[in-house]
């Protein structure tokens, strides 16, 4: 017996669900024939016939898996199917499956795009999407490619679509010159393959991006003692990207998730302390064009709001806190959070006028023991920028000096940007330290934001979930377009570049904004703001943080 959703739920599903096909290791490349989608499980060869609503699988080459092993790139032009394989380039008939050789580069062929005569291939080693002419097979032209990862295509009348795998980006390129138009960040690491679906009955285009990695698991093992291990395992999905495009602020928002985000502070002190009008005051979720607060209560005593430098602030307040005295007390706030990605290029800030005179004061100066006065701090920033004078590649090029000079490190407090330079390692506090150090003496304004990062696992909806640590990163400003996000060191995956640029004027959704330029939390007894010296929040309470998904956000 067999069960058949109504056409208009199942029109509803289509560009919303995930796509989870069942067996399925590691999947590349996707394309749509109307309304079945069509993919590689390139590990094993498979070539796969998915119902997007059901999930419902089909093996359409049971006879020909050898042949499609190692396929990267997919695509289907009227009936015939274009593959890449190796460092070469097929077709075939979609009905008969039998491969025959197009083109081969002198390196890896990654994905495949066909519109028309004109066929699109992606080659990672040669940093190129090559445009050759399907009768002739003649190379017609070259895009450079936009992303420093492993790129797959998809192409529709006027657009060629670039989904890349480290950047977590997909790239709309006018197919006809190369140029960008924008780009849009994945809600999921390492996106693998990229397909556009035709709503004819809601008059839409869908966007699909299959993702490929591994994740830790439990495995039983009895011959192990205990009798289980850490083992891991294949990961692969496709889901539908959401992006909404804004020309004017240019930048694109992308899929986002309500989340339930709660922060308290335990009262534990490592040594009994005695503080009389004491304020205990902490930063509040922010809100902005990408993380919306629909929400904020106190949890366990309440709380009076304040604005410092236009960011909220809870402050709770005690006539005395006592040796021996317990609380437990912060907020819990419900946000609307989407990922977002600016598209500015250096010729758009070549005529910028100057920042804000009050930002000289604010953004500029060492507020926060930089070191800005120090020889190796002052050395370090005239070396990573030498003579240029466009701030946006001025900003680029202090990123890419950091990078290459420092190592990530967890470190159990933070050191001044000169001790940072001098070891050569730092977590991502320390990076933020040099970052805004060297930004500063360039005369670029720039301010810190985080605190924390949800757990970037939104399969796991209403499931509580606590990060591993506290995160902060930084902003920038360019006058005529305000402040941008900048990761610290996430980016930092290679030695010596290229560094991706998914967080260069980017954040994921799973970045949560609170506080921005201000410290994160502070006390005051007696009208007096205590330093670390004086009491350090760290040893006087324990905090608490817990995230819990609760739904993926609606299309735009």
């Amino acid at each position: 017996m067999s069960f058949a959703l109504p056409r208009f739920l199942a029109s509803q599903m289509f560009g919303q669900k995930t796509i989870r096909p069942l067996s399925a290791a590691a999947i590349c490349g996707i394309a749509f024939i109307k309304d079945t989608l069509i993919a590689i499980d390139t590990p094993r060869g498979h070539l796969l016939q998915i119902d997007p609503v059901s999930d419902n699988t089909k093996i359409i080459n049971p006879h020909q898996t050898r042949e499609f092993m190692d396929v990267t790139g997919l695509s289907i032009w009227q009936d015939t199917l274009w593959v890449t394989r190796g460092n070469s380039v097929y077709l075939c008939n979609f009905n008969s499956l039998g491969l025959e050789h197009f083109v081969t580069l002198p390196y890896e062929a990654d994905g495949v795009a066909v519109w028309e005569s004109a066929i699109y291939v992606t080659c990672q080693r040669l940093g190129k999407i090559l445009v050759f002419e399907k009768d002739t097979r003649r190379q017609i032209t070259s895009f450079n490619a936009p992303g420093v990862g492993i790129e797959n295509l998809a192409v529709d009348e006027e657009t060629l679509w670039v989904c890349d795998n480290l950047e977590q980006t997909v790239y709309v390129i006018d197919r006809g010159t190369g140029e960008i138009i924008f780009s849009v960040l994945t809600p999921f690491e390492s996106p693998t393959g990229i397909a556009i679906h035709q709503d004819d009955e809601q008059e839409q285009k869908n966007i699909y991006i299959a993702y490929a990695s591994d994740e830790t698991y439990i495995r039983d093992n009895p011959n192990a003692d205990p009798s289980y291990e850490i083992a891991r395992r294949d990961r692969t999905f496709i889901h539908p990207l959401h992006y909404h495009y804004d020309p004017e602020k240019r930048c694109a928002l992308s899929n986002g998730y309500l989340i339930e985000m709660s922060y308290a502070e335990e009262i534990s002190p490592l040594d009994e302390v005695y503080l009389q009008d004491l304020e205990w005051r902490i930063a509040l979720p922010s809100n902005t064009d990408r993380q919306k607060v629909r929400s904020v209560e106190p949890i366990g005593l309440p709380f009076t709001e304040e604005l410092i430098d236009g960011q909220s602030v809870a402050v709770f307040k005690f006539e005395t806190l006592t040796p021996g005295e317990r609380h437990l007390f912060g907020w819990k706030a419900l946000l609307e959070v989407r990922g977002v990605k600016y598209r500015i290029t250096p010729p758009d800030v070549e005529n910028i006028s100057n920042p804000p005179a009050e930002f000289h004061e604010r953004y500029l100066v060492d507020d926060d023991e930089l070191a800005m006065d120090t020889a190796i701090v002052r050395h370090a920033a005239n070396e990573a920028t030498g003579r240029e004078t466009n701030l946006l590649r001025k900003m680029y090029s202090i990123r890419n000096y950091v990078y290459d000079e420092l190592s990530y490190g967890i470190k159990p407090y933070i050191d001044t940007p000169d001790v940072v330079l001098e070891r050569g390692v730092g977590s991502c506090g320390e990076y933020v330290g040099v970052l805004l150090a060297l930004c500063r003496l360039n005369g670029i304004p720039c301010r810190t934001v985080g605190r924390y990062k949800c757990p970037s696992q939104a399969d796991r909806k209403g499931v509580p979930l606590q990060p591993d640590y506290n995160h902060v990163w930084l902003e920038f400003y360019i006058p005529g377009y305000g402040w941008l996000p900048m990761e610290s060191n996430t980016d930092d995956t290679d030695s010596r570049g290229p560094y991706p640029t998914r967080f260069f004027m980017g954040l994921c959704w799973y970045h949560i904004e609170i506080g921005k330029g201000i410290t994160f939390e502070t006390l005051t007894s007696n009208g007096k703001r205590l330093t670390k010296e004086d009491v350090a929040i760290g040893d006087l309470a324990i905090n608490h943080i817990r995230f819990t998904i609760l739904e993926e956000l609606p299309p735009f």
